[in-house]
């Protein structure tokens, strides 16, 4: 790929997405995008991008971002962040809206749903504690089809084996043929809805915690920043805020500081 051809696609898919793709990283244009080149009869990644110069089909611009920013996901995915959530983050929290019995979660990388779906089941597990409570857990990606798959609640038996405890699968997933299906129950904890990181976040209303993981290390430090800082102003005074293991906020916004021993949690500052 010329450097004007990658030039102009990096570009566009960063000004869609916020992806932040180095020539380094070029080899992911070409796994993600060559099936794309292909569905629409493209010899290869050079005439895909110059059917985006010429023609600048949305639906087009649309399907090579989504491929670009479509991540994999798991259950449980690096355990500790549960963990943390049920024995660390919620029980002051719990404590503090007690009158209210009114919990707001959001999963801002909801990809295929097992996060959110992850974090309603810790919520489930908590029984009585959590009885009478109005809990709304909301899920929100950039890429329409994996939100789909996320509402659907299909997942295949590799899908589940990643991450999800035996106990936890029998109980609360149903075998359907050779793939498992989510039970109501958790189903309907969660909410998924298209949006867009890169604009403005007002419109989504307020959260007691974000999941915003392994999200951020495909930003700039610019976008990064502005992101932090929009989520911030969504949260209350003692909202925490869940990042991946390789991403921080330190040298990069001052809305949010480390909590001491809870890696990968934050607080509003």
């Amino acid at each position: 790929m010329n450097p004007e051809d990658f030039n102009f696609i990096s570009t566009l898919i960063k000004s869609r997405s916020g992806l932040a793709l180095t020539p380094d990283k070029a080899y992911l244009l070409e796994s993600r995008l060559m099936p794309v080149a292909r569905k629409h009869g493209h010899n290869g990644l050079d005439d895909l991008i110059g059917a985006l110069r010429t023609r600048k089909e949305e639906p087009l611009i649309i399907e090579v971002v989504e491929a670009m920013t479509t991540n994999e996901s798991f259950f449980f995915r690096d355990n500790k962040p549960f963990d943390l959530l049920r024995d660390e983050v919620l029980p002051p929290i719990l404590e503090s809206r007690a009158d209210k019995k009114h919990l707001k979660i959001w999963c801002a990388a909801a990809s295929s749903g097992q996060e959110p779906y992850s974090i309603a089941i810790v919520l489930k597990e908590l029984g009585v504690r959590l009885a009478g409570w109005n809990l709304d857990i909301l899920g929100t990606d950039i890429s329409h089809d994996i939100l789909k798959k996320a509402a659907g609640g299909h997942y295949s038996q590799f899908e589940v084996q990643r991450g999800m405890p035996i106990q936890l699968l029998l109980k609360y997933f149903d075998k359907k043929d050779e793939a498992w299906e989510i039970k109501p129950e958790i189903k309907n904890m969660v909410k998924y809805k298209y949006y867009n990181l890169l604009e403005k976040l007002a419109p989504l209303g307020g959260f007691d915690i974000v999941f915003c993981r392994n999200v951020l290390i495909y930003f700039d430090a610019e976008t990064k920043g502005k992101v932090l800082e929009q989520i911030a102003s969504l949260m209350p005074a003692d909202g925490k805020l869940f990042l991946g293991g390789a991403e921080t906020v330190l040298g990069v916004t001052d809305k949010f500081e480390p909590v001491k021993g809870q890696r990968g949690v934050y607080a509003r500052t």
